[in-house]
């Protein structure tokens, strides 16, 4: 059993993470300039949204009369929509996302945790409900969700390889799923399917190393996973470079499949690419998701 200064350094080291995380994450989101109205939508509410010409479908009640008497055609008074939706995240803290192949990248975990934390702070900030799958940190609004959230993207997660979690999923919600998905794929085809039964629709951010799809290794080489459980040895890494990249590309289009399926979207991110275009894929994919 750890002693108590041991178990106070530890704290000590993983509180010291979520202000640089969290500063992170604030800058990226502050890339993506929005506007005030940038996730307005038609809906039932009070505020005033826009005048919109008569379409098929709409009923007299709807025709704002006196708007459309100042130009001789008939016109609806919408309302902003605002009722707030709930988000699942799900992010992968398990060993495989330590991966790193220089210190010229982030480690996958890193930039996954930057990405998932920037899009809740949009997505809070716009007034919609985030949390975590599972029943740990249930949706929720407001400032205080987002340290809690920070905090927890920060706890680490058994195993080599993450198994998306969707238990506890809110009916008809949206979810995020990040993840590098270089596990078995059952396991996401479970979760996905469960989601879809429940009418939640959402995204598959795959985050790689740029190593992970160039497979740029020559001659004798090591390879062994970052949890140490999957050990090969070959004196010709390179002889299976073709090998490796067809197997890369079946998972991804199983991915990409999987997704059409079951109604969601997908996205592949390296690590070696602006962690701004990842989070500006998913924010216009979840207004897509609507």
């Amino acid at each position: 059993m750890s002693d108590a200064p041991t178990l106070r350094a530890r704290a000590e080291a993983e509180a010291a993470r979520l202000p640089p995380l969290l500063a992170q994450a604030e800058h990226l989101a502050g890339t993506v300039l929005l506007g005030e109205h940038g996730r307005r939508r038609a809906g039932m509410g009070d505020d005033f949204w826009q005048y919109r010409p008569v379409q098929p479908g709409d009923t007299y009640r709807m025709i704002d009369w006196r708007r459309s008497a100042k130009s001789g055609q008939h016109f609806v008074r919408e309302r902003e929509w605002q009722v707030a939706q709930s988000v699942m995240l799900w992010v992968d803290g398990a060993a495989s996302m330590g991966f790193a192949s220089s210190q010229r990248v982030p480690e996958k975990g890193e930039r996954a945790r930057v990405i998932a934390l920037a899009l809740t702070i949009l997505l809070i900030r716009a007034g919609e409900r985030v949390g975590l799958t599972g029943s740990l940190l249930p949706p929720r609004r407001g400032e205080a969700q987002i340290l809690r959230l920070t905090e927890a993207l920060l706890q680490a997660q058994p195993g080599d390889y993450g198994v998306p979690e969707a238990r506890a999923m809110t009916p008809h919600a949206r979810a995020v799923f990040v993840s590098d998905f270089l596990g078995e794929t059952a396991a996401v085809e479970a979760a996905l399917t469960k989601a879809a039964d429940r009418g939640v629709r959402g995204v598959l951010l795959q985050v790689l190393d740029p190593a992970e799809m160039a497979f740029p290794y020559q001659g004798r080489t090591v390879f062994q996973s970052m949890g140490r459980t999957l050990r090969h040895e070959t004196r010709k890494a390179g002889d299976l470079r073709a090998r490796y990249q067809a197997r890369m590309q079946e998972r991804q289009a199983a991915l990409a499949d999987l997704c059409r399926v079951t109604g969601w979207q997908y996205h592949r991110h390296l690590t070696d690419a602006s962690a701004q275009s990842a989070l500006l894929w998913l924010y216009r994919a979840m207004e897509r998701g609507r």
